[in-house]
């Protein structure tokens, strides 16, 4: 069944945030479009069932729960009538390719999980309406009485919320890069993406809430989002959607080739220009373009794997973005878990080839990476599923948070640039934090 209401918003967006704080156990999950043209956000409510990394066959279940829980019936244009949120660590990579050996996560999440949710709260930005859905009327009528009253989101001033924050030492970062340097000119591989990562402690009476609400603001981004689970919660301000599947088609939306912003509009459109004029972005972002392709090309109908959108410039709160978008015709009968094992973790994070990359970052690394560069996002009743990659993201366990950013290495890198474009992607969430810098 399924069970719907539509109320519209006379007085702009409601922020969906404001009932996860009041209610984190009935609504633990979150996905946002903070920015660019996401038209949708989605608080997942009622969470239930679950399944997790101990299960020895993660996707077979999936996909057996995807066939039991079918819905046939009109979902009109909403995108999520009940069925799983989904998260995925880096890690699971490793179940994946069993040629990769990662590192444990440093984090107390399961390598993989899907919890069972049987009614959503949805707010339509194009419409600017609330939508409620529900699997049965009890749910939808939790939902109107919870839902009540919701207000938009009221601006502060930032805070400083940590006490303490520590970056990983450069050198450590310019020594990985050189050794990548070494793997390339040996031809062994090529492209990898190598991280770094910043640890800090909360101020006293600050938690995961403080920080999610700022970093909403210093780093808006259309693939945002909230997840807490067992006492850890994952704060995503993503810009990149690992895939979305929907009415027989697989897209994906690789982010190769970054720029930081400039705060003079002049300089700021000549760092938007260089990036797309610049030969070693191109030919990286095409490189990985190709991986993507060949991913999809596991789980599409042949011949029908296309670029629909070619090296567009996004621009972000701190960096520009070359962005675009490969599709596919899904062969008949490809389930969820199927296209998730082709394409996870995306290429864009790792490197090409990216098996051989996941094994140098694991030995340069040194130190599982766990949300980040995983992925997380929901697959619907209906069939329709969307997952984002979680890049700018941070973790917050008690008081304890952290984050991590990456480069692309290629033949031509410089190390020093190099560790420069993890510090412009950092920016925002350090922000969030309410510091300006470390070092």
């Amino acid at each position: 069944m399924l069970h719907r209401a539509s109320v519209p918003c006379v007085e702009g967006p409601p922020d969906l945030f404001q009932l996860h704080c009041r209610q984190p156990a009935d609504y633990p999950f979150l996905l946002q479009s903070v920015a660019g043209a996401g038209r949708y956000d989605i608080l997942f409510a009622h969470p239930g069932q679950t399944l997790d990394a101990e299960h020895p066959s993660f996707f077979d279940q999936l996909n057996r729960a995807a066939v039991a829980e079918k819905y046939d019936g009109p979902a009109g244009d909403l995108p999520f009538i009940g069925g799983w949120f989904i998260y995925l660590g880096y890690e699971w990579a490793g179940k994946i390719e069993p040629a990769v050996h990662c590192p444990a996560s440093p984090h107390r999440l399961p390598g993989a999980l899907a919890v069972r949710c049987t009614a959503a709260i949805i707010f339509d930005h194009q419409r600017c309406r609330l939508e409620l859905v529900a699997e049965d009327q009890a749910g939808l009528a939790r939902l109107e009485n919870d839902a009540a009253g919701l207000a938009g989101s009221t601006d502060t001033a930032l805070q400083n919320l940590a006490e303490q924050c520590d970056e990983e030492p450069a050198q450590q970062f310019i020594k990985g890069v050189d050794r990548i340097l070494d793997y390339l000119a040996q031809g062994d591989v090529f492209q990898v993406n190598l991280s770094r990562g910043w640890r800090a402690r909360l101020k006293a009476g600050f938690s995961y809430q403080n920080v999610y609400r700022q970093l909403r603001r210093t780093n808006a981004a259309p693939f945002a989002g909230l997840l807490c689970w067992d006492g850890v919660a994952v704060l995503s301000s993503s810009p990149e959607r690992l895939l979305e599947m929907r009415d027989g088609w697989v897209q994906t939306r690789p982010i190769a080739g970054t720029h930081p912003r400039h705060a003079d509009h002049a300089l700021d459109d000549a760092q938007r220009a260089h990036l797309l004029a610049s030969f070693k972005e191109r030919a990286e972002h095409i490189m990985l373009i190709d991986l993507e392709r060949n991913d999809l090309g596991r789980v599409c109908e042949p011949g029908s794997i296309e670029v629909d959108e070619l090296m567009q410039v996004e621009s972000y709160a701190h960096v520009h973005h070359i962005v675009s978008s490969v599709r596919g015709r899904l062969r008949p009968g490809t389930a969820p878990g199927d296209v998730l094992s082709a394409v996870f973790p995306g290429g864009t994070i790792t490197g090409c080839p990216k098996v051989r990359a996941m094994q140098i970052i694991a030995e340069l690394e040194g130190v599982g990476r766990g949300p980040y560069t995983g992925a997380m996002g929901y697959l619907s009743r209906d069939g329709h599923m969307d997952m984002n990659i979680l890049i700018r993201s941070m973790v917050c366990d008690g008081r304890e948070i952290s984050f991590r950013t990456g480069a692309g290495i290629v033949a031509d890198s410089k190390p020093e640039s190099e560790l420069a474009e993890t510090r412009a992607k950092a920016r925002g969430m350090l922000l969030a934090l309410g510091i300006e810098e470390t070092r």
